[in-house]
């Protein structure tokens, strides 16, 4: 530092270089490594003669020399040279030292050594030419992380240069042996965390492990028990109805005796069958006794009861039908909303029609709440044609999850007998697209009936609902009977119902990267209809889902053809393939595909892909796509919007509405309402007093839809931002990862469908599929709700539903200017005048009477003051009070009561109170379904008795636009005269 201070060139320090003494050269060495940050220009002409000391064996500072050759380089911007030479310096180059040299280099020797272990493994075996050197560097830097505890960065650091021996790993292979090294880990731990371990198991594909544990687990103690429930409610979450199959087959055939006891006496209520016979339910096998009188073993009684209720758990029944009852009875839509929409748009055609209809569904869904509906009959009939299909589609929304009267329910339009019966194919066909969103993952009962009515028509539209249907009632099961049944539709080549076969086709092969992509793609070179190509490069796409490197040849093939509506949908294979990973290679080429594609289509896509590769890192897409959203392409500027409304769903990011906002006044209407509804996923379930702009936003919204004048797409999406804002009764939110940070493959594959409404409006339906109730459900042993306390350390206003929208009082008088008579203002002139001189009178009058009590004030002072100072006491005592109540402050806490609405935002908050009698068996609960261990086993429980849907769809008494207590007040006493 002194020498930095008197040095002004470094000269002097050169040309001792050159001198025959040891001594100078190492002085002159000493000396440039403190100053070549200043003076690494000028030093670099003598780089030749610093590296010859470097390469001289006899020199006894060699190391300081390729430390300074090193610096030299780093400042010239070589860091492949720098990186050589700081390896040369060996433990002169200090890996702990905080400079930006160090830190360069540091990232640079990593970034290598990665390089050269992944290539090693690709090759399986061990590179030879990996310098020694960089080895050593990388384990100082792990050596250097444990001793200072941050192994979070050690572990990241070894498991990106591949070191098993000592996050989020980007290839695939490498990760599923990561995974299996720490089950291994797991299950050699004194106390198995079982509930990591499944979720490995679930990313593996080995559902007998899982079925072996969980067997093991309830044939245990009770709290074992409760964490296979536990275990099974998480796997549930996580939407995988391919893997909770095969694990409740296999808990089937290696339960030893079950055929022989009651197992249907043990089902939970609610888990039993009410389907039509055919229907396949998972809660009920081997209902028989055999004919076998002989006692139960009570050992054999306890596991098959617990055997049932796990099973009930992973056929998603159990926790279908509690969300069904939590959302059916904290249903807080408000009606009014929907009445104001629907005054606005009476005039403004079918496209604003339909929209409301499906703004009602989404700010119902899962509610079983239709009143909206049967209150404006004569309205809603106005519907026609595809508008028809829609809205009978609407009611698969509203009524989604009621598995057990779906079918019931939908039956007044349901083609009659599997065959097309006498109503309108329109209605048939929204009809069976209904019950496809009822039964969504979770269609084994109901998968036959959908079969038959598409064997048994030739009505394309019949069929159009039939194969959407189809595809999410067989979500992910790869049924080849159904892929037959649903090509034979395709193979018809017709334009309607093609596209949709292609979309069911995908629906049904999701993340299987089947063989099958290939006989979709070769159809779709053969045909000539757009919309038939359109559906299967979706449905293709969809079969890529999570595959990551294994889908990059299909993607390549589909992004290099010809056709731009196949590179429309490599843009969504490519998107899907990586979902949630934030892949570099992903981003550059969707990057690539946004600014160089000749197709709008194609750019609009690439740029929306974004959001679902990056929705693991939401506050990274905002940056990313900013300057996209600036573009002058329209349509570049619509994906940006829906990238970020993908991307940081529900989380109600500040970067996001930032980004968002000036999109939603931008000069062209498609863009505007791309920004509406993305402005609305990011909202979702955020409150004005949790950020303003909530607030401003619903007021903009309304004003959107009450002006004549705006056009007809911004009104659309205010419309549908409306009903996404106040979705499922206010009650859940959009979330594209489970809790246990796993993907939630219902949810990703909801949203990439959902934003093909742009082709095809009544795909809007799919956003449903993204909906995850935001409550609390706490459950004992037996999966019922007991009555318990939790506490939430935030200011209630922060995540309370927002208020109920109030009726303007408005007046039909319309106020007219008055006629003024010149003897007016005579009179008016007038009566001032007499106005001022009675003023005056008073003014004398008063003054005189202030002297009179001047002058007897000591006589009456004790009289006068205690009655005066009384009623000042009184008066003080009142405003005070007043004052006390208007500014008592808002406690810092609140005290739900299971089960109880959390948002996502709030989870961080909730915490269980000491000494509760219900402890949950999960550590650090956060939300969701949480069983819970008593620890007073021995006294009576009080349960919370939950309100099942009616299978009706009957409003909720006191919920359907407001609360009771918050009606408006009724009009002032009036006199009717004719």
């Amino acid at each position: 530092a002194a020498a930095a201070a008197t040095v002004s060139s470094a000269g002097g320090i050169l040309a001792m270089l050159h001198e025959p003494a040891e001594e100078l050269k190492l002085h002159a060495l000493a000396s440039l490594n403190s100053v070549v940050h200043l003076f690494y220009p000028e030093i670099s002409t003598s780089i030749p003669a610093i590296e010859s000391m470097y390469e001289d064996d006899e020199f006894d500072q060699r190391q300081l020399a390729a430390l300074v050759v090193s610096k030299v380089f780093y400042y010239l911007g070589e860091l492949n040279d720098a990186l050589s030479y700081a390896l040369g310096a060996g433990p002169l180059f200090d890996v702990s030292e905080d400079s930006d040299y160090a830190q360069a280099l540091l990232a640079k020797a990593l970034d290598e050594y990665a390089s050269f272990k992944t290539r090693a493994s690709k090759a399986m075996e061990e590179l030879e030419n990996v310098d020694p050197r960089l080895e050593t560097i990388v384990e100082r830097m792990l050596e250097r992380c444990i001793l200072d505890g941050k192994y979070q960065q050690a572990m990241g650091m070894a498991v990106e240069c591949r070191s098993l021996s000592h996050q989020y790993v980007s290839h695939r292979e490498y990760r599923s042996e990561i995974l299996r090294c720490l089950v291994k880990i797991y299950q050699t731990l004194p106390h198995p965390d079982y509930l990591s371990i499944c979720q490995c198991l679930m990313v593996l594909g080995e559902p007998e492990t899982v079925a072996d544990i969980l067997d093991t687990l309830l044939s245990g103690s009770q709290d074992d028990a409760l964490i296979a429930y536990q275990i099974a409610f998480d796997l549930v979450e996580n939407e995988n109805q391919a893997f909770l199959l095969n694990v409740g087959n296999r808990l089937d055939s290696q339960t030893p005796g079950q055929s022989a006891l009651p197992v249907d006496q043990t089902v939970n209520a609610g888990t039993t069958s009410t389907e039509p016979a055919g229907d396949v339910q998972m809660g009920d096998d081997t209902t028989t006794a055999n004919g076998n009188a002989h006692p139960v073993d009570p050992k054999e009684a306890a596991h098959a009861d617990r055997l049932a209720k796990l099973k009930g758990i992973l056929s998603g029944e159990k926790s279908i039908q509690l969300t069904l009852q939590f959302l059916y009875s904290h249903n807080r839509s408000d009606l009014l909303i929907l009445k104001t929409i629907k005054q606005a748009v009476e005039t403004s055609g079918n496209v604003c029609h339909s929209a409301t209809i499906c703004s009602n569904a989404i700010m119902h869904a899962g509610t079983t709440v239709d009143t909206f509906l049967r209150e404006n009959l004569e309205w809603l009939s106005k519907a026609t044609n595809w508008a028809k299909f829609s809205a009978t589609a609407g009611l698969g929304v509203i009524h989604r999850g009621h598995l057990q009267q779906g079918r019931a329910l939908m039956a007044p339009y349901l083609p009659q007998n599997g065959a097309v019966g006498g109503g309108s194919p329109y209605s048939e066909g929204g009809a069976l697209y209904a019950l496809g969103l009822i039964h969504a993952n979770h269609g084994e009962g109901i998968k036959q009936f959908l079969r038959e009515s598409l064997r048994n028509t030739s009505a394309e539209v019949i069929q159009h609902g039939a194969c959407l249907g189809l595809g999410l009632a067989s979500l992910g099961t790869a049924d080849e009977e159904v892929f037959e049944d649903i090509k034979n539709v395709l193979y018809t080549d017709s334009a309607v119902a093609g596209e949709a076969a292609g979309i069911g086709m995908g629906l049904l092969m999701v993340g299987t990267a089947s063989e099958k992509a290939g006989e979709m793609l070769a159809y779709a070179h053969d045909t000539q209809h757009e919309k038939i190509i359109r559906g299967l490069a979706l449905g293709i796409a969809l079969t890529m889902y999570g595959r990551e490197e294994e889908a990059d040849t299909l993607i390549e093939q589909m992004t290099r053809d010809q056709d731009p509506i196949l590179r429309y949908g490599g843009m969504y294979a490519l998107a899907l393939a990586y979902r949630g990973t934030a892949n570099n290679k992903a981003i550059h080429q969707l990057l690539h595909f946004a600014v160089s594609d000749v197709s709008d289509d194609v750019r609009r896509t690439a740029v929306m892909g974004l959001g679902f590769v990056l929705y693991n890192e939401p506050e990274q897409t905002p940056r990313i796509v900013s300057l996209l959203s600036e573009s002058y392409n329209p349509h570049v500027r619509y994906g940006a919007a829906l990238a970020v409304g993908i991307s940081c769903a529900g989380t109600g990011l500040s970067d996001a509405i930032s980004l968002l906002e000036p999109l939603t006044s931008d000069v062209v209407d498609f863009v505007r309402q791309g920004a509406l509804i993305a402005m609305a996923i990011v909202m979702i379930q955020t409150n004005e007093s949790f950020d303003s702009r909530v607030g401003t936003f619903r007021r903009q919204l309304q004003k959107i839809i009450l002006d004549k004048h705006e056009d007809t797409m911004s009104k659309m999406g205010a419309i549908l931002a409306s009903g996404i804002l106040d979705a499922g009764g206010r009650n859940v939110t959009i979330k594209l990862r489970s809790r246990n940070k796993h993907d939630k493959l219902t949810a990703v594959i909801g949203l990439a469908v959902f934003t093909q409404f742009w082709h095809w409006y009544p795909l809007l339906y799919f956003i449903s599929l993204a909906f995850s109730p935001t409550a609390i459900i706490g459950l004992n042993s037996n999966l019922e709700v007991p009555k318990f306390e939790f506490m939430s350390h935030a200011k209630p206003s922060l995540f309370e539903y927002p208020k109920p929208t109030t009726q303007q009082a408005t007046t039909s008088a319309v106020e007219l200017p008055t006629a003024i008579l010149s003897t007016y203002a005579k009179a008016k002139s007038r009566a001032k005048k007499d106005a001022e001189s009675k003023a005056a009178a008073n003014q004398e009058k008063t003054a005189a009477e202030a002297e009179s009590k001047a002058a007897n004030q000591e006589k009456s002072t004790e009289d006068a003051s205690g009655s005066t100072s009384g009623k000042a006491a009184d008066a003080m005592q009142v405003d005070s009070s007043a004052e006390k109540k208007a500014a008592e402050p808002e406690p810092a806490f609140q005290i739900l009561t299971n089960p109880a609405r959390v948002v996502p935002l709030q989870e961080k908050f909730i915490k269980f109170i000491e000494g509760s009698r219900y402890v949950p068996v999960r550590p650090a609960p956060c939300g969701g379904f949480i069983l819970l261990r008593d620890t007073q086993p021995s006294e009576a429980e009080e349960l919370v008795v939950l309100t099942d849907a009616p299978a009706t769809g009957q409003p909720v008494p006191g919920a359907s636009a407001m609360a009771v207590d918050d009606e408006p007040q009724p009009p002032q006493p009036f006199e009717y005269l004719s």
